[in-house]
């Protein structure tokens, strides 16, 4: 028995450093400690998201151990964060039940085999799109076999404009949070890993803000954060990879475009409006990059 001991323990310890580095990932932290800030912040506004959160992360991994993928990506969490956006969504688009939870675990496991496909392809990385395509085919099969699983998610009603709270907001809804104070502490574990990647989060909530002096924007969605969360996660994704700023500018601009659009569409977007925006980006950007070579 003392023998063993060590090994659980270090077991668990690595499955705790797993979870929270998938936790931590949905905002490209690799850090455990980001990871915990991150739950915590989804607790306090809603404790059984931050659980589907933790099931959808542990099914993810689950899998990927099952189906011999790499063990440096898990424990990296590379395979846990699209399980984490999962197990939210489920807890946000669906109303608990067995089938709920059936449809989480499947759902979960799809993400983490869509990311390894992702993974194998040299070309366009995945980023969140294991999560969007997961979701959108949950979604789809729960409105044919189980449509009353599915609540109505209506946007917020407002008068007047509240920048602090958008800017917050912004944040907190790459994780589903509604919430001022789960948005700032999203910040919180960012800054345990990366102030470069804080300095990041905060122009891509901050550009969106623009949108409050277009006519006829909804104040409701604008105060919720909606229309800047895809534009944080723009921010971090090519904050680190490209140079010119001009370009985190553009793949901004260009998610709220996309999201405005979706959401007068009537389309549940996700996070596919940052997904198609940095593959845009990053496809303009090569482009560019190969004529100045070629012209030198």
């Amino acid at each position: 028995m003392k023998g063993r001991c060590p090994k659980y323990f270090c077991r668990v310890r690595r499955w705790c450093v797993i979870v929270s580095r998938g936790i931590g990932q949905v905002m490209f932290q690799e850090n455990a400690c980001s990871g915990c800030f991150m739950l915590a912040a989804v607790a306090l506004h809603s404790w059984p998201q931050a659980v589907m959160a933790l099931a959808g992360n542990v099914i993810g991994n689950v899998t990927a151990v099952a189906a011999g993928y790499s063990r440096r990506d898990i424990y990296r969490g590379l395979y846990g964060f699209n399980g984490t956006l999962v197990g939210i969504a489920v807890g946000v688009y669906f109303r608990f039940s067995v089938l709920s939870v059936a449809v989480l675990v499947a759902g979960a496991a799809l993400s983490s085999w869509i990311a390894r496909l992702f993974s194998r392809r040299k070309g366009l990385p995945g980023l969140t799109a294991p999560f969007i395509i997961s979701v959108w085919a949950m979604m789809s099969v729960g409105r044919i076999v189980f449509p009353d699983m599915l609540p109505v998610v209506e946007t917020p009603v407002a008068d007047t404009v509240e920048p602090f709270g958008a800017f917050c907001r912004s944040v907190g809804q790459v994780m589903f949070q509604c919430s001022t104070l789960s948005g700032m502490l999203f910040l919180v574990g960012i800054s345990c890993s990366s102030l470069r990647g804080t300095l990041n989060a905060a122009i891509g909530a901050a550009l969106p803000l623009l949108v409050a002096l277009i006519p006829g924007i909804g104040y409701g969605a604008f105060n919720a954060g909606l229309f800047g969360y895809n534009g944080v996660l723009c921010a971090m994704a090519l904050g680190g990879s490209v140079r010119n700023y001009g370009w985190v500018l553009i793949a901004v601009a260009l998610s709220v475009v996309l999201q405005i659009a979706g959401m007068a569409a009537g389309l549940a977007t996700l996070t596919a409006p940052f997904v198609l925006s940095v593959w845009i980006v990053e496809c303009l950007h090569k482009t560019v990059s190969r004529m100045a070579c070629k012209r030198r």
